[in-house]
């Protein structure tokens, strides 16, 4: 008759394996075929597939449309709820291993400290080593917690979210589980898997639903995190149609944990992207009243002064421009590099779009503006270049004439450092304009004389009317 195990033997070598998996995957060794668990439904996405995905799912980018720092929440740290015993997980009286543990407590807490100090695989030698202990299977938790962290610190996503699939399938009702979904949908949209990336912040509120927290404010913070997570994968991956969906609700919800500045930040930006025009201007316009000391105040007052032009209000558009500029000369020595590229987008192209729409007042009037801010040449002469250009446009010949001049007389400041090719090549420009007007004006001279004389003559003709 054959013999039949004990549930407890089972328990135990379905441990065993579980513990090989862990170690060889720490180890780089290959593992038993049957040595990692299979997915749970709080995991649908298993380790193979992320490694599958990473090489061809690429995160896209959202246009960089100034030097505004990066977006707060792709580094954000998930909220971590006050260490408590696992829940739900039976742990059999028998379970151990062939090593004794003299202390796993202090093993524990010293691989804390090595990944205080900055030395993640050390910390994961130490953690590996306990894991193979007889400690008590609390330590085990969390040093398989802290495994995952120290995978993460050197940068070896696949294998971090290896460990943090073993750990939910390991302890599937620990109250974690939302926090460690929330860390592998960070992880997945760091790796560029966008689409496991979503899935796991929706993960996250339907698991926090499911478990009995005592703590409703900590599943509060994970619920309204993973909304903003989802809102900005969508929007780290140009999907404003999506992302411009989600930070709308967000904006409607009263919660002062949530950041409403960056969330309607990101909506205008979401809105303009869409070409929504009408109401990107009017959130741009709230927003410049409600938050007056924002550092993302002139990126916004930009869209807003674009999104002016694009439906004809050149005007306003203007006035924007030159309150940016304005705005901006305050602050020009707190951020020099802010206020140069400022500068630069201001001039390139809201100035220049004035320019080749023909309307040249509202041009001439930024390009004035522009040209005060930074008495350098090379930011100056090509400024004043454009003013000439201006001033020919409206057939004002003679200050076209002076803006040139200014220009040319300005050659002996260049060295040979601040003397770039496009600078000199400038120069030259002006001063063939300047000839170019000169003979123009010559010509058009001779002509005024030549058509006065034709006209004398053909009075005084024997022919015309006033000779007979």
């Amino acid at each position: 008759m054959k013999h039949l195990e004990h549930p407890s033997d089972l328990r135990v070598r379905a441990w065993r394996f579980f513990a090989i998996a862990i170690v060889a995957s720490l180890l780089c060794l290959p593992a038993l075929a049957d040595s990692t668990p299979a997915a749970t439904n709080s995991d649908a996405s298993t380790p193979a597939a992320a490694t599958a995905a990473a090489p061809t799912t690429a995160a896209t980018e959202a246009p960089a449309t100034n030097n505004a720092p990066a977006d707060a929440s792709a580094s954000a740290q998930p909220i971590v709820p006050p260490e408590q015993p696992s829940a739900g997980f039976n742990i059999p009286d028998d379970l151990a291993t062939t090593q004794p543990s003299a202390d796993p407590q202090a093993q524990l807490t010293l691989a804390r400290q090595q990944r205080t100090d900055k030395n993640p695989e050390l910390a994961s030698r130490t953690l590996v080593a306990l894991l193979q202990t007889n400690a008590p299977m609390e330590i085990k938790r969390s040093a398989l917690l802290e495994l995952a962290l120290a995978a993460q610190d050197q940068k070896e996503y696949v294998k971090a979210q290896q460990v943090f699939s073993q750990y939910l399938h390991a302890f599937p009702d620990d109250p974690t589980t939302p926090d460690i979904l929330l860390r592998q949908g960070l992880l997945y949209r760091q790796m560029g898997v966008t689409t496991l990336a979503i899935s796991k912040f929706y993960a996250v509120m339907s698991t926090a639903l499911k478990l009995k927290l005592d703590n409703i404010d900590y599943y509060k913070k994970l619920v309204l995190q993973a909304q903003m997570e989802i809102a900005d994968t969508y929007y780290v991956e140009g999907k404003y149609l999506e992302s411009a969906d989600f930070f709308s609700r967000l904006s409607k919800m009263d919660v002062p944990d949530l950041d409403q500045k960056q969330i309607q930040f990101k909506l205008i930006r979401s809105l303009s992207y869409l070409t929504n025009y009408n109401e990107t201007i009017a959130r741009a316009q709230v927003f410049l009243t409600v938050h007056t000391n924002a550092s993302e105040l002139p990126e916004v007052r930009f869209i807003l002064a674009s999104a002016l032009k694009q439906i004809g209000r050149n005007q306003d558009a203007a006035r924007q421009v030159l309150l940016l500029l304005q705005s901006q000369e305050k602050v020009a020595k707190q951020d020099p590099v802010t206020w140069i590229y400022w500068q630069q987008r201001a001039g390139n192209e809201i100035a220049n779009q004035f320019y080749k729409d023909g309307d040249y007042l509202d041009a001439l009037q930024i390009y004035l503006s522009l040209s005060d801010l930074d008495k350098s040449a090379s930011w100056q002469l090509p400024v004043w270049y454009q003013i000439g250009l201006v001033y020919e446009q409206l057939q004002q010949w003679q200050k076209a004439t002076d803006t040139y001049q200014r220009i040319i007389d300005r050659r002996n400041e260049l060295t040979q450092t601040s003397a770039s090719p496009s600078l000199l090549a400038l120069l030259d420009m002006a001063g063939w304009r300047k000839d170019y007007i000169a003979w123009l004006e010559t010509a058009r001279a001779a002509n005024q004389t030549f058509q006065r004389s034709a006209m004398s003559q053909a009075s005084t003709s024997p022919s015309s009317p006033a000779a007979q």
